[in-house]
């Protein structure tokens, strides 16, 4: 249960990033960021925190040897 709120923030993180990029590359319009380069740049930074943050709570600490 402790795994579920970073789960779940980790996807938000990813697909926001996702959409963020496709925006900022002008793939979906209808909107103030489409086109905009500034969000082709931060989308993808964002989808990878995501991306890091679901690697790093479904991976679980390492044990030292």
């Amino acid at each position: 249960m402790k795994k579920a709120l970073p789960i779940a923030f980790g996807v938000l993180l990813t697909v926001v990033g996702v959409v963020w990029a496709l925006q900022g590359l002008g793939y979906i319009g209808g909107s103030s960021m489409s086109g905009k380069s500034l969000w082709a740049i931060i989308g993808p930074v964002v989808a990878a925190m995501g991306i890091s943050l679901l690697y790093v709570t479904v991976r679980g600490p390492q044990k030292k040897r």
